[in-house]
């Protein structure tokens, strides 16, 4: 960062449809292979059974003894959440002994929408709605909650469900919070866990982001806001940046990054796996009436992050843009990196990264960082799944279906949500 105490990444953790833990994702990255597959469901039609799902992967590992019994309240995104944050923490090898809890951050970033569609009461509603043309019986109704409605509902509905079994798990009882703003959320919370280090308020913290996209009902309305794939071409239909795009294939799963006070994390020892150098968190609306999206929706962001970071657009390595693939969404992106690359012939490549494992929400925003790391330290640009070509507008951009060397340390990791709040991120690599 500009000021302050710098931040290293020390921990990474991921569970995703293209695999459980970091290597295995970067592995699937570098083969060209997605997590995105076709599954039976029942009822929906066949656009719907296309998204990405964990698979093996129930419950948690690893879990302590004093909260097993806290599991059952768990829902599925917190679930994986929790396995990616446990990964983070032990591939950091930070020692909690030796870091006082009121020292130790947790920044949550959720997007869990199991729970949208109320499956849960629809035994009690069907037994009040047995008389049909007579309206709801709420004796009946009443009566049935009591006895066919888990109780614990609640607990397992709310946004902030794995924030206090993370807290307990860890001791992590420094600054916090938790976040629930959709797709830019995971990049928010990493912005928060990086500044709580660099203004010395705690010397870890912990970024997580997890969601689960891929139940019956929030399909339906991600569908309804036009914002899905019609999946015509199967997995491959998820095609960001690419001038046949056509929406989104949703999907599941957790990320984590374990963030240290950088003197600290050298001082032990630790495996520095990058450095977070700048952040910009704006939000643009379109001209005219509506809610629509802007035109250059992340060239803000972008720019403040590498203002923050001291780093010319030139250095970097790529640009890992949000990639959605909408059609308003990916010729917004595109016009915001235009605008800050001037001539696209000597640009900066352009990677997306989200058809690797269909769009996670808050998981995918820390997901491609973390990538991004691993693609920096290794010295390449991640390829862009199902890319073939993008518009002619575009046409000079650097992006490519394949992987390729990459010249530069730095890249910058943009996410942006409905309506228009986005959110970048400068990291610097370390090889190893």
């Amino acid at each position: 960062m500009s000021s302050g105490r710098r931040v290293a990444v020390t921990g990474t953790g991921l569970v995703t449809p293209l695999g459980n833990g970091v290597e295995a994702n970067w592995r699937g990255v570098l083969a060209g292979k997605t997590g995105v597959e076709r599954h039976e469901s029942a009822g929906r039609p066949e656009y719907l059974r296309f998204f990405g799902q964990v698979q093996g992967l129930e419950r948690p590992n690893d879990i302590p003894s004093r909260l097993a019994g806290q599991v059952r309240f768990l829902n599925r995104g917190s679930v994986l959440g929790y396995e990616a944050a446990a990964q983070a923490m032990k591939s950091s090898n930070v020692d909690l002994s030796n870091v006082p809890g009121e020292r130790r951050s947790l920044f949550l970033a959720s997007g869990d929408l199991t729970k949208v569609g109320c499956e849960f009461m629809h035994p009690a509603l069907q037994d009040a709605a047995k008389q049909a043309g007579k309206g709801m019986d709420y004796y009946a109704f009443n009566k049935s909650v009591m006895n066919k409605v888990n109780p614990f509902f609640l607990l397992e509905s709310i946004s902030n469900n794995l924030f206090s079994f993370l807290s307990a798990a860890f001791g992590l009882m420094g600054p916090n919070t938790s976040l629930a703003s959709l797709s830019p959320c995971g990049a928010q919370a990493l912005e928060l866990a990086a500044r709580k280090i660099s203004t010395g308020e705690a010397d870890i913290a912990l970024a997580v982001g997890c969601g689960c996209w891929i139940s019956e009902i929030p399909m339906y309305e991600m569908d309804g806001l036009g914002i899905l794939s019609r999946c015509g071409n199967g997995p491959a239909s998820f095609k960001p940046l690419d001038r046949a795009r056509d929406g989104f294939i949703p999907g599941e799963g957790g990320a984590a990054m374990l963030l240290e006070d950088y003197e600290m994390a050298e001082s032990r020892g630790a495996r520095i796996l990058a450095e977070i150098k700048g952040y910009g968190n704006c939000i643009e609306f379109p001209q005219g009436k509506g809610l629509s999206v802007p035109e250059q929706i992340s060239k803000n962001s972008i720019m403040a992050a590498l203002e923050e970071g001291a780093v010319d657009a030139n250095e970097l390595a790529f640009i890992c843009p949000h990639g959605s693939g909408t059609r308003k969404g990916d010729r917004s992106e595109l016009n915001s990196m235009s605008k800050i690359m001037g001539d696209p012939r000597n640009g900066v490549p352009v990677c997306a990264l989200k058809a690797y494992t269909g769009h996670m929400g808050a998981a995918s925003d820390i997901c491609e960082v973390i990538l991004g790391i691993e693609a920096v330290n290794e010295g390449v640009v991640p390829g862009t799944l199902n890319f073939s070509e993008t518009e002619a507008a575009f046409e000079e951009m650097k992006i490519s279906a394949s992987t390729r060397e990459a010249a530069g340390r730095s890249f910058v990791s943009v996410s942006y949500g409905i309506i228009g709040q986005c959110s970048s991120v400068l990291v610097e690599g370390r090889a190893l």
